[in-house]
C-alpha cells in the first residue's frame, strides 16, 4: 500500500495529479496538525463517492462522513479526494469500501477518535448503511450528529 507515513510535504498539493487507477495505487497523504494539543473533530463529506458493483459491475453511489479527532497528523484533503476518486472503478462491496476507508486514515493519521458513516443508496431494492468507528469519543469532544437522514424512497 503507497502511504506517506514518514512524510510531511504532500507530494500531490499544488500541482495537477491523476485519479489513482485504484485505491492500493492511491497515496494518501497527512500533514503536521498545528494544534495537536487541543481536541476538536474535523470532518470531511463526500457526497458523490461512487464505486462498482463486485458482481454486476453497476455503480454504487454513497454519501460518507468522515470525522476524526486528530492528534499529531491532519489528513490532507487533496489527497483523500484522489484516495476516494480511485474507488470508482473498483469492484467493491458496500461494508468493504466504508471499513477500508476508515482503516487506511486511522493506519496513516493515528487520530484520537475517528467515525465514517457510508449512507449508500439503494442496491437491488435496499439501501446499505454502513458505520464503523475507531477509539471511543474522547471526553469533552464536541461531535455533531451527521446530518444524513435515513433512506425514505418516495414513502
Amino acid at each position: 500500500m503507497a502511504t506517506a507515513k514518514k512524510s510531511v510535504k504532500p507530494k500531490q498539493l499544488g500541482k495537477p495529479t491523476p485519479i489513482p487507477a485504484s485505491p492500493d495505487k492511491a497515496l494518501l497523504e497527512r500533514v503536521a496538525n498545528p494544534h495537536p494539543e487541543t481536541l476538536y473533530a474535523a470532518r470531511f463529506t463526500a457526497p458523490e463517492f461512487t464505486c462498482l458493483c463486485p458482481i454486476t459491475g453497476q455503480p454504487d453511489f454513497a454519501h460518507l462522513v468522515i470525522d476524526y479527532a486528530p492528534k499529531r497528523w491532519l489528513l490532507e484533503s487533496k489527497s483523500l479526494k484522489l484516495y476516494l476518486a480511485s474507488f470508482r472503478n473498483c469492484g467493491t462491496f458496500h461494508e468493504d469500501a466504508t471499513v477500508t476507508i476508515g482503516k487506511r486514515i486511522v493506519d496513516l493519521i493515528e487520530p484520537a477518535f475517528l467515525r465514517i458513516g457510508g449512507y449508500w443508496f439503494p442496491r437491488g431494492g435496499i439501501p446499505i448503511d454502513v458505520f464503523w468507528q475507531y477509539g471511543t469519543v474522547p471526553e469533552g469532544l464536541w461531535l455533531p450528529d451527521q446530518g444524513v437522514a435515513p433512506y425514505r424512497g418516495r414513502g
